[in-house]
């Protein structure tokens, strides 16, 4: 036997009649012209009572109306102990402290004194340390006071100060807020020429998130840095990666203007990458693109490198050096970037031959013999070509040298196929003997 029990709803009582809480804040607006202090004073026991009875709405409208009496007064420093104090009280409700450090952020604009709104936002970063609760509100004022720091021209404290939150770990907040305060730090690390630690802020960012229509701004302003960074250490194959999810955007594919040019860079530091397969890879799928085919030049640039043939450098430099000397990629500044270019021939060079002298080197590279030795000890070094020198013969060899185990496999492996080849030789033989017998037989 079951017997139904009814369902009893529990309200919970305020702390306070809304009437008697709506008297005592017109109370303390009207004592506070007069005396601040006291007005507060009158309202801190009202808080206590709604705080240890839990009453979360007469909490914060206290908390709040302290706030809004002292932002009245312009008593800024009031403003800041007075919410100290009442966070730190016993049994605080989060949400109501939550919602006073909003106020008091909403204030910060009415603060014409720079020093003074640097104090209060100070104070305010002093309250949230440690509290997730208001951890959205801490990165925030963090940001707002790097900005003040970098307008007074302290880049390093900006940048010291935005670092120190790593917003990465919050939970709470928007997703493209906390790529926008990402993007943020990337930029002063990169404007402080800390190019270790823009490495490592760059890194927070997952370019999966960009494949978001909504964020396209992001991703341009994401890789515009990105492209600055990696020029630094001339990694050109990362550049040309970065200009080609820049090309890739719809936002860049609707201004023939902009695609142009973001092509343009790519097939300028896709062909000074030191060729491997990602480089060859790459550059075929460029060459694939059939808006390439109204850049006539840069298409022609393309096949050159695509092609397995030695480019006489004199004739390169007259056809495409004007164009080239006129961009920001090989003119001022640039002029390394075109001085690397004269030397991607060595590659070909290692295709064709095995052993070569160094004269004849320097003639086919149009190098002199210092650049051709420097250049030719950097591919080594970086393994896109095997080569060694002979000094006192002044060769270059470009044949790898084979261990044992790889002579006996492919003497073997030479044997076999000679075997292979004697056995199909021996039944062509015999069979043109089977049919010679049989047609001298229908003869006779």
């Amino acid at each position: 036997m079951t017997v139904d029990i009814p369902e009893v709803e529990f309200k919970k009582e305020p702390a306070i009649a809304p009437e008697l809480l709506k008297e005592r804040l017109d109370e303390a607006d009207h004592l506070a012209k007069s005396n601040l202090q006291s007005a507060i004073e009158k309202l801190v026991i009202t808080e206590k009572q709604c705080r240890q009875g839990a009453d979360l709405s007469a909490t914060s409208q206290i908390l709040l109306k302290i706030v809004e009496l002292c932002r009245n007064l312009q008593q800024w420093t009031t403003m800041s102990e007075q919410v100290s104090i009442m966070s730190k009280k016993h049994g605080q409700l989060k949400q109501a402290i939550t919602k006073m450090i909003q106020a008091c952020m909403e204030a910060l604009d009415d603060i014409p004194d720079i020093s003074k709104r640097i104090e209060v936002i100070e104070a305010l970063r002093v309250i949230t340390e440690g509290k997730i609760f208001v951890e959205i509100e801490r990165a925030r004022l963090t940001l707002l006071l790097s900005k003040i720091k970098e307008d007074q021209g302290d880049r390093d404290a900006a940048t010291e100060i935005i670092c120190s939150v790593q917003v990465e770990t919050f939970g709470s907040m928007d997703r493209r807020e906390k790529t926008e305060y990402i993007l943020e730090q990337f930029r002063l690390v990169l404007s402080k020429e800390d190019y270790v630690q823009a490495g490592i802020v760059s890194r927070r960012i997952s370019t999966r998130y960009f494949k978001d229509l909504e964020v396209q701004d992001l991703k341009l302003r994401y890789y515009e840095m990105m492209i600055q960074l990696d020029l630094v250490h001339d990694k050109f194959l990362d550049v040309a990666r970065h200009y080609w999810a820049v090309y890739e955007t719809p936002m860049i594919q609707e201004n023939e203007d902009k695609w142009k040019g973001v092509l343009e860079n790519i097939i300028y530091f896709v062909v000074l990458a030191p060729h491997d397969n990602e480089q060859s890879d790459l550059l075929y799928r460029i060459s694939a693109d059939k808006k390439l085919s109204l850049l006539p030049l840069h298409l022609e640039l393309s096949k050159c490198f695509r092609t397995a043939e030695l480019m006489r450098w004199p004739r390169i430099a007259e056809i495409y050096g004007p164009s080239l000397k006129s961009t920001p990629v090989f003119g001022s500044g640039g002029e390394h970037r075109w001085d690397g270019l004269r030397k991607r021939n060595i590659r070909v060079v290692a295709k064709y031959y095995t052993r070569i002298r160094v004269e004849r080197l320097n003639q086919l590279l149009d190098l002199s013999e210092k650049e051709t030795e420097e250049y030719l000890s950097s591919l080594v070094t970086t393994g896109s070509v095997y080569a060694r020198i002979d000094r006192p013969q002044w060769i270059v060899d470009f044949q790898k040298p084979k261990d044992a185990s790889t002579v006996l496999n492919e003497w073997s492996g030479n044997i076999s196929s000679l075997l292979g080849l004697i056995d199909k030789i021996g039944l062509g033989i015999t069979k043109e003997e089977m049919m010679y017998g049989l047609t001298s037989g229908k003869n006779k």
